[in-house]
């Protein structure tokens, strides 16, 4: 008897095998319909398009963890200049896992169990109390960016995980 584990990614094979049954080829274009770029967390308790009344092909959806802009910038770029983009907004979330560690832990991790040196890597943790500055400190991050357009709206949010309530951060 041959002992055969599953993995998660197995299972995603498997769910797509059934996708594919029902798929139907859309007509969808690279350009999203409402022109709108989000840069949102990468927490697996978000899920863009429910919470925010999205349909695919809406919006692209850039994602990394703790939401944040600088490594977003790139996309945001060939997002706007390449497929039309015209507004961002800019989302982090409630109980983020960026704020259970700092710089220096996940450095210490990365050597004792990779043997990696990270530490030319900023890793740009904030502390929950810090939520609104971290929106705050990406939408400056943006504005100081010349890849990016400074011509459209760029709006900042955090996303309550417990309610999903969205609520606007202003900047300074």
């Amino acid at each position: 008897m041959t002992n055969v584990t599953t993995t998660a990614i197995d299972g995603i094979l498997e769910a797509n095998q059934e996708f594919v049954k029902t798929y139907e080829a859309r007509d969808l274009l690279a350009r999203p319909a409402k022109k709108v770029a989000i840069v949102a967390c990468m927490d697996a308790r978000i899920d863009p398009f429910r919470c925010l009344g999205l349909a695919e092909g809406d919006a692209h959806i850039i994602r990394n963890a703790g939401g944040r802009v600088i490594e977003a910038l790139r996309s945001l770029s060939i997002s706007q200049q390449l497929l039309g983009t015209e507004e961002v907004a800019i989302i982090h979330h409630t109980a983020c896992g960026m704020a259970t560690f700092t710089d220096a832990e996940i450095r210490t991790r990365l050597r004792e169990n990779l043997g990696a040196d990270a530490d030319h890597i900023a890793f740009l943790p904030f502390s929950a109390k810090e939520i609104d500055e971290s929106v705050r400190a990406d939408l400056a991050i943006y504005r100081r960016s010349p890849i990016v357009r400074q011509d459209i709206p760029v709006r900042g949010f955090v996303y309550d995980v417990e309610t999903g309530a969205l609520r606007e951060v202003l900047p300074d």
